[in-house]
């Protein structure tokens, strides 16, 4: 009896000391998704709920065709009906609640509800799911054949110079190590690569790649990649082959701020320069006003002083002229000075006594 105690404390004692099994926890964080209800019609509803995600991550709700929850979507989002997805944010503990109008996607079922991440790293989960009404077809075979796959987590090389920062369109290369996984050769394979703006469904280009795969091979693949003239904004890039999205890679592009300077300046420049040429226009197109002319001052015979009143001019007048004129009567060189004393008078002789 003492011994069975001792053994059962001594395996409650290592359950706690010894690390939950390995894929445990794992499963436990695993992003899960389920459906209220198993079967919808067009034009009905069915909530969407999940557990398991990355806390506040934006989700993408959409109803796609030709999928299965093992193998994925066939084609992508151009499987899924876009137009009536819904968007949802998880909340701090990574679950979330959402109602989802059902509709017919493009491509036959089987059908699921695929859950995908927006922005952040990928994680993306399908739940079956039967439109009632609509067409059900066989998956279509994949070719036998080479079969390629990415090795590596893609990366987005380049950096933006100055024209880029004046709205000129921002252009990086996608570099990726791709493997062929197949049974055969693969020559000269054409990839697709798309930009996507925030949750917007890609705008694929066919991008071929010039080289040869041969089964079990492996090369570095690098593809340019460029967006419209002005972009700015959380983009997406995603590269595609043979139906399948092989990876994907966010690129945040920075605002042009030499546009918005270039804007800021033309709004006051370009006012000063209507201004001035405005008033330039004004002051040939008013008429001139004439100066009226002050009457010159004629000298004539006699000086007439201007500001003299005509009876102090006529006194003036009345004065007579010396014939040295920088002599004045009472001025004269033979005259004594006025404050010399006064000569005593002598007697006059009228002769010799």
């Amino acid at each position: 009896m003492k011994g069975g105690v001792r053994w059962a404390v001594l395996v409650a004692v290592l359950a706690l000391l010894l690390p939950p099994v390995a894929g445990t926890a794992s499963a436990a964080d695993r992003p899960t998704v389920r459906l209220s209800a198993s079967q919808a019609g067009t034009g009905g509803s069915v909530t969407v709920s999940g557990s398991g995600w990355r806390p506040r991550a934006l989700l993408m709700l959409l109803v796609c065709g030709q999928a299965v929850p093992t193998t994925g979507v066939r084609g992508g989002t151009d499987s899924c009906a876009n137009a009536e997805g819904r968007a949802v944010t998880t909340d701090a503990e990574g679950r979330f609640r959402r109602k989802l109008p059902v509709a017919e996607p493009p491509v036959p079922c089987p059908c699921v509800v695929h859950v995908a991440t927006a922005t952040g790293p990928r994680a993306e989960v399908d739940a079956v799911l039967q439109v009632a009404g609509h067409a059900v077809e066989p998956l279509p075979a994949e070719p036998l054949g080479g079969r390629l796959s990415v090795f590596m987590d893609t990366r987005l090389d380049g950096s933006d110079g100055l024209l880029t920062w004046f709205g000129a369109p921002p252009r990086r290369t996608l570099v990726l190590i791709v493997g062929n996984v197949g049974t055969s050769s693969v020559r000269d394979p054409v990839f697709q690569v798309g930009t996507s703006y925030g949750v917007f469904a890609p705008q694929w280009e066919e991008q071929r790649w010039r080289g040869t795969l041969r089964p079990g091979a492996k090369a570095r693949v690098e593809l340019p990649v460029e967006l419209a003239a002005g972009a700015q904004g959380a983009y997406t890039v995603s590269l595609r082959y043979g139906g399948r999205v092989l990876a994907e890679q966010p690129w945040d592009v920075g605002r042009p701020w030499g546009v918005t300077l270039f804007w800021s300046l033309a709004a006051v420049v370009v006012p000063a320069a209507v201004f001035r040429a405005g008033m330039a226009v004004v002051d040939r197109v008013r008429p001139r006003r004439t100066a009226r002319r002050r009457p010159r001052m004629r000298l004539p015979g006699r000086l007439r002083l201007p500001g003299l009143r005509p009876a102090a001019r006529a006194r003036h007048s009345s004065r007579p002229a010396s014939s040295l004129p920088w002599f004045t009567p009472d001025r004269d060189p033979g005259a004594p000075p006025a404050d010399s004393p006064p000569r005593p008078a002598t007697p006059t002789r009228k002769g010799p006594p």
